[in-house]
């Protein structure tokens, strides 16, 4: 009996210390369950564009109502992604990454099976929420699961890759489930893609370890920058149809910026503040911020005004327009993978996000030498190369910095910011960008018969301009980020700290 007990004890002490161990086993399947939760909330922000034409149809909603099937779910997941990065922090990152999973599966199931138009936006903005819970939960689970450098290096390689490539997936797959089921399956798709990151996130994420050191919630901070948030991703959202002088658009972004200022204030004075300044102050941190916010501004660029010149111009197909944004997809997923491996962890970062927004810049000036007589190979794949190799070499080095050297009692609140910096990039580049293109568009009429060919004329001069405002987003992001990173290798990562418990 005394040998029982003392094997017993003894594989319970070879279990603890394989739960211990940062190379333990179950390390790379995580990074999987981890990566297609992320690559679910990515795609999500344009899957249901394609759909939105047959989802029009089927529900009878106005052309007006339409951008509220986009808007909801951008709104929800923007205004509430530093909220629950720092509940992440209170309650554990594998819960909230759980509760996210089940939450977003469950209003996925609601929006498929929508019978009117209120359901549909209601189902997108829980859609909205239950990606902020599961953003910053998964980028922190990715840092405590992979605390060794070269492993760390390849594990950010592959999150930056569908970081930055899952919109341009969301189109390939939403035309694909259009064209050949129903509007209805860009939701469904996801309860089948919750169901299986839930079943590895269950059986494989480990349980976090109880800390004395956890931060208390910060409600007056909560609130105004939540609301700041939300007032600001509502104000540039309503810049798309209306104009910047409406008391709709002007008065959100004004009443945004003065709760953010506010917040701010807060921060420097609360006892526990949601976004401690330690988190912001440190110059690589926060240049990775700044960094994946110019890029939301830029990338959409690419994919809105793109998007329309294939399918308007070039009269593809809603599949064959997501087949067209495949070798940047490719060219991202490749270049992230070799600057998060070979090259952040011998120069660190400063390069690499000057070369990619560099980089940026020359495939969007190139696109603007389109017309209604290109064609894909000539005018659109090299661009598209280029700008997924930029692409590649900002996303991934950018998150590594940024969740880099971070305390663990932080490291939800700073994976938020990632993720919040990149979606209120995007929420500015659509509407400042759309806004620039329709002006475009009705100067160049000016004068002019209304012709069809003269339309076609104006809706690409439209994009021209578009894409020549992001080439100058991405110029001026080079030299800003450049500027603000620090030089030189990121520091080491500290293959001994302490990582989370197995259950």
């Amino acid at each position: 009996m005394a040998e029982i007990q003392t094997a017993a004890a003894g594989a319970t002490v070879d279990a603890a210390e394989s739960h211990l161990d940062p190379h333990h086993a179950k390390r790379w399947f995580i990074l999987a369950v981890i990566g297609l939760a992320q690559l679910m909330i990515v795609l999500d922000v344009t899957i249901v564009n394609i759909a939105l034409p047959d989802a029009q149809k089927a529900l009878a909603f106005s052309d007006g109502d339409r951008q509220w099937i986009v808007t909801a779910y951008s709104l929800a997941f923007g205004s509430l992604l530093l909220l629950f990065g720092r509940i992440s922090d209170l309650v554990g990152r594998r819960v909230m990454f759980l509760v996210g999973l089940v939450a977003f599966a469950a209003a996925s199931a609601l929006g498929g099976a929508a019978p009117n138009f209120e359901i549909l936006v209601t189902a997108r903005a829980l859609q909205g929420v239950a990606g902020a819970m599961l953003a910053p939960a998964a980028l922190s689970l990715l840092s405590t699961t992979f605390t060794e450098a070269k492993e760390r290096a390849t594990a950010f390689a592959v999150f930056g890759g569908i970081a930055g490539s899952g919109a341009a997936i969301g189109m390939l797959l939403g035309g694909v489930l259009t064209e050949y089921l129903n509007w209805r399956s860009t939701l469904f798709v996801n309860v089948a893609i919750s169901v299986i990151a839930i079943a590895g996130a269950a059986a494989l994420i480990p349980r976090q370890r109880k800390s004395e050191n956890r931060p208390t919630l910060d409600i007056p901070g909560t609130v105004l920058v939540s609301a700041g948030l939300f007032a600001i991703v509502y104000g540039f959202s309503n810049a798309e149809s209306h104009a910047w002088s409406a008391p709709g658009t002007w008065g959100f972004l004004l009443g945004g910026v003065v709760l953010i200022a506010l917040f701010a204030w807060w921060q420097t004075r609360a006892s526990h503040a949601l976004l401690p300044l330690r988190v912001l102050l440190d110059r690589t941190r926060g240049g990775s911020f700044l960094a994946m916010f110019i890029t939301g501004i830029g990338m959409f660029g690419v994919f809105l005004f793109l998007n329309y010149y294939l399918q308007v111009n070039l009269r593809y197909s809603p599949v064959m327009t997501g087949v067209a944004f495949l070798p940047m997809v490719g060219a991202l997923m490749l270049s992230a993978t070799i600057c998060t491996t070979q090259l952040y962890p011998r120069i660190g970062a400063k390069i690499l996000v000057f070369g990619g927004m560099a980089g940026g810049a020359l495939g969007m000036a190139w696109l603007t030498g389109i017309s209604s007589t290109s064609t894909y190979g000539a005018n659109i794949l090299g661009p598209l190369l280029v700008i997924g190799v930029g692409m590649g070499a900002i996303f991934a080095p950018a998150m590594n910095a940024a969740v880099t050297g971070v305390q663990e009692r932080d490291a939800g609140v700073a994976s938020a910011m990632v993720n919040t910096s990149q979606q209120i990039g995007g929420s500015i580049g659509t509407a400042l960008l759309n806004s620039l293109a329709t002006s475009a568009a009705s100067a160049y009429l000016v004068g002019k018969t209304a012709s069809q060919a003269v339309v076609a004329d104006a809706q690409i001069h439209s994009y021209t301009v578009a894409f020549w405002w992001a080439a100058g987003i991405f110029a001026a992001g080079a030299v800003i980020c450049g500027l603000i990173l620090r030089a030189g290798k990121p520091d080491p990562i500290d293959s001994n700290a302490d990582p989370v418990v197995h259950a």
